[in-house]
Parts: C-alpha cells; structure tokens; sequence
C-alpha cells in the first residue's frame, strides 16, 4: 500500500485483523480480547509481514481510554464516588501498596537495582481501566454497588499512578547526569505537593465551573436539533477536557475524561450522551488492546520464563488475594470482593506509561520491558478465567454472607422457594419495572433476573422474588426455575444478550410464553426467529397510540385522551 497513509493502513488493517480474529475468539468461546490482542502482535514489528506505525497506534489507543473514561463517567456521579469512598480509598491504596510491595520485592530477589524494582513493582501494582470496564459492561455490573465501587477503585488508582509519574524523577537521582545525590524532604514534599495541589484544582475547576459551563453548551446544541452537532459536541468537551488537564494539571488523559462525564451525569442528557459516543468508545477501544499486541515480543516467553511465571503469580495471585482480604477487613460481602479480586487480576495501560517513565530515566532495558508488556498480555488473555473462577465460588460466598447476616433479604442472588407456573421479567429498568408492578398487581408469581444490586429490595418489598446476574447465564436462568415458568418477559434493549436469553429460554420450555422487546426492525425479525412469541418494537407502539388518538375524531376535533392512551 505505498500510496496510503499510516493512518489509513493501521485502520484498515488493524480493525480488519481485529474483526475477524474477535468472531474466531468467539466461535471457540473465549473473550474478543484475545483477538483484538493476537491482531496487533500480527502487525506488531515481532512477526514477519505488515508492520503498522508504532507511534500512531498507542495515540489512537490513547483516544478509546479518553472515550472509555468519559462514558464511563456518565454513569458515575459525585454522590456515587463519595458513597465508596470510605472502602475505595484506603483498600486501593493498601492494594496498590502490597502488590508494588511484591512486585518490588521480586525485581530484588533478581539482582535488579531498586529503582528498577520499584518501578516494575508498581507496574504489577495497577489493573487496566479498560480491560475491567469492559469485564464490568459485558457482565452487567455497571450500575451495581460492585461496579461502582470497581470505578472508584480505579480512580484512587489513577490518582496514584499520577502521583507515581511526577514523584519518580524527584526520587531517582539523575543518571544520565551522574548525579548520585538524593533528593531532601523538603524537595519530595514540595513535589507532592504541587502535584495533589495540582489535581485538586482541576477537579475544583471542574465542579465549580465544568458543572454549569458544560450541561449548559451541551443543552444549547441539543435544542438545534442536529444530532451530527451534539456529538462533535460531545468529542469536543471529552478529549478538550482530557487534554486541558494532561497539558495544564499534570493529570491524566483517562481521569480528566472521567472527571467531565461525571460532571456531566447530572444533566438530564447523560443518557443520551453515552449513547451517542459508544460506537467511537467501542472502536477507539479495539485500538488500544491492538496497540498493546503491537508491543509484545513473543521471544521473552522462552528467554525469562522464570521471571514471568513469578511477575504472573503477583497479579494473578497475590493481588487478588489482597483484594478478597482488604475488602473483607474493609466490611465488604464475599461476593463483592470475589468480583474486584477478579477483576484487578490483569495490568494495563498504566502499567505502560510507569514502564516507559522508566525508560525515559535509563532504569528500565527493553528485556524487562518486554517482560511486564507479556505479563499484562497473559494477564489480560487469563482475566475471563479469573471470573470464571469467581463465578464458581459465588454460591460459597453468598452462603456464608446470607449465614452472616442472619437473613435471607440480602441483596444476593437468592430465591426463597422454587416457584412454578410464573413470571419471570429479565431486567428492571424503566420498562422492565412497569411490567413487574403490573403484574404484581394481579398477583402473578413474579421473578425478576436483574443486575442492580438495588432493584434486588425494591422488588422484594412488592412481594417478588429476584435474582441478581446476567439471564444470559444459563445457570442464572435454572436458578429461576424457567423449566416451569409460564410467562417470560425480555425487558432488556441490547437485542444480542435478549437473544441469548430467549433461545435458551425456548429451548428449556418450549411451552412458555416469551415477550420481548426491540428498537428496530431487524431486532424484531432475529428475536422472533429466535423463539419470541410477540416482540414490540417501542417506536412502533408509539405510532399506534399516536395514530389510535388522531383517529378517535368524530366532528373534525380530535376526543380528549383517555389516561390509558397517554401511559401507553
């Protein structure tokens, strides 16, 4: 491809690659990650053939943990990271702590100096935001007490690794200089605090000013009506954002995107942002992990298996169990911190930008850079297994942790007594929760499969029964007995996993009744074909009751609507 530009190429053929090794990784029942990560070793400079541009890939890369954050953000307010603060705060930093701590100690044990130590112990130290976003998205646990407190977790550790980048050359004496002087007390805390200084204003630039500043141009471009405006708008205040505080503040690209979608989440547009920008998250998002196969060199599994195996058996190992016991002397459930014990068991992007500090400071060779790049990727290739492993200790954990709390309406994946002939409602959102009160309300035996942790007490307190997980799990749906269920309800609008959840449903109980839900058309034809008896389509539904209401005129004036036709 002489002609075309790097730019071009590395989207052509990155996504290309991509696409096709994420649906092989997909047939054989592994995470897309894998392929997404297998694509940009094949066009990374280590295996023969194409090799994309190696400083335009990490920039895009850069671009989807921008968009990742922010979207993430959107569904994260003040209100929410104050509510774990008092767990997230010192847990992520006892973690971060005692995994660098191991992680040090190991470079120690293998003759390393202890500045490069220091570094490749923190690089062992901090998860990947985007890879445990993505395990938290594809798993539901978002909007749960999980999921918020995995965000907060990530955040502190954010703010640490901020910290870690601006203190490391105040630490380490200039080699490059010759200088063996250590920096004094004086010069550390000034440098420390300049830095929190720093973040500390930004984030109250953002609070202060962002909060008002920011709805209120989203709100103006929104009322011109053109869509195409409002999501340049959006790009526009994410990577301005993102930018002003890495340029200004000394703060990170991924916290100062998060710091702008949660001022934003108080606005009545977030959801309609978050919409807008996911097809550019989940894109720019594939970049990154094709960025981080384009760094491996796949010779450093056979020259430092040793090293590897032990850095491995820290994130693997050692830090998920410093996890499980942090948050437990922390109060937290069993089921809980198997979940963040799980998912902070893989490095990341963090750990690139540590490790290229290192570099820029003449502490850190390209052997042992390689060696933290491998265990990041096996890391990331092994994190679904991590989850699976939790997966099959969670009816442990919710045993002991209903057993400690002496009853059984903690918010945990628990039934009261098998039921027979009900309902079952897969989801418990707007339209979800609608269908379960109804229903209730003529005494139907009722069932809801939802991920929230809250919807777990709000249904109860109707007299439901719930359980909290993904119904996509066919372990999930057993759990609600949908053998001998006789009505299913698909209340859930991502068409894909609704899908899931109807074939397997059907071919469980090919005699119950299955609604679901769709927004287009094509939704409505897959849920059909795959075993839905009525699919309703909510656009659609509005232009019946629109058109019901214009036709109800019998002397050239349309009637009065009935209650009923405006709740339709």
């Amino acid at each position: 491809m002489p002609h075309a530009s790097p730019l071009i190429t590395i989207l052509v053929i990155g996504l290309t690659l991509a696409f096709l090794l994420g649906m092989v990784a997909t047939r054989l029942g592994i995470s897309v990650l894998v392929g997404y990560l297998l694509a940009g070793v094949m066009v990374g400079p280590f295996t023969p053939g194409f090799v994309a541009d190696q400083g335009l890939a990490p920039q895009l890369a850069d671009v989807g943990v921008i968009l990742l954050m922010f979207g993430v953000g959107l569904h994260f307010s003040v209100k929410d990271l104050m509510a774990v603060r008092a767990v997230a705060l010192p847990g992520s930093v006892a973690q971060v702590a005692l995994s660098a701590g191991t992680g040090t100690g190991l470079g120690l044990l293998m003759g390393w100096r202890l500045p490069t130590a220091l570094i490749f112990g923190l690089s062992l130290g901090v998860a990947s935001t985007v890879v445990l976003m993505r395990a938290l998205e594809e798993k539901r646990l978002m909007e749960t007490e999980r999921g918020r407190l995995a965000i907060g977790w990530l955040v502190i550790q954010d703010v640490i690794t901020v910290l870690a980048l601006v203190m490391l050359p105040a630490l380490m004496p200039d080699m490059k200089n010759g200088a063996t002087h250590a920096p004094t007390l004086l010069e550390l805390g000034w440098t420390l605090g300049l830095t929190l200084g720093k973040v500390a204003a930004f984030v109250a630039l953002m609070l202060l000013v962002g909060r008002r500043v920011i709805p209120a141009a989203l709100h103006y471009v929104a009322r011109t009506g053109s869509r195409e405006l409002f999501r340049l708008a959006l790009l526009a205040v994410a990577l301005g954002v993102a930018f002003v505080a890495s340029s200004f503040f000394g703060v990170s690209f991924a916290l100062g995107a998060f710091v702008a979608g949660m001022v934003l989440s108080e606005s009545a547009l977030s959801q309609h942002a978050a919409e807008e920008t996911l097809p550019l998250r989940d894109a720019f998002a594939v970049l990154f992990f094709i960025s981080i196969g384009m760094l491996f060199d796949p010779s450093v599994l056979v020259r430092h298996p040793g090293v590897l195996l032990a850095a491995l058996a820290v994130v693997l190992v050692m830090t998920p169990l410093i996890v499980f016991a942090t948050l437990r002397v922390l109060g937290e459930r069993r089921q809980t911190a198997l979940t963040m014990a799980a998912g902070l068991a893989q490095i990341g992007e963090f750990s690139f930008i540590l490790t290229t500090l290192g570099a820029d400071l003449g502490l850190v060779d390209s052997s042992t850079r390689s060696l933290i790049l491998a265990v990041s990727i096996l890391s990331i290739l092994m994190n679904p297994l991590a989850f699976l492993i939790a997966g099959l200790l969670g009816p442990w954990a919710e045993r002991r942790d209903a057993a400690r709390a002496g009853a059984a309406a903690e918010a945990v994946a628990h039934v009261a007594g098998p039921l027979r002939n009900h309902a079952v409602v897969v989801g418990y959102g707007r339209v979800g929760a609608l269908v379960a009160e109804g229903l209730l309300r003529r005494h139907w035996p009722l069932l809801v499969i939802e991920t929230g942790d809250s919807a777990i007490a709000s249904v109860r307190a109707q007299g439901g029964e719930a359980i909290l997980g993904n119904a996509a799990d066919p372990a999930i749906l057993a759990e609600a007995n949908i053998t001998a269920a006789r009505l299913l309800v698909v209340a859930i609008p991502e068409a894909f996993e609704a899908g899931q959840v109807v074939e397997q449903a059907r071919a469980a109980n090919p005699a119950i009744t299955i609604i679901a839900r769709a927004h287009f058309d094509s939704a409505v034809d897959h849920l059909r074909q795959l075993g839905a008896d009525v699919v309703i389509m909510g656009e659609r539904e509005i232009a019946h009751a629109m058109l019901d209401y214009a036709l109800r005129d019998t002397k050239g004036q349309a009637a009065a609507p009935s209650p009923r036709t405006l709740r339709r």
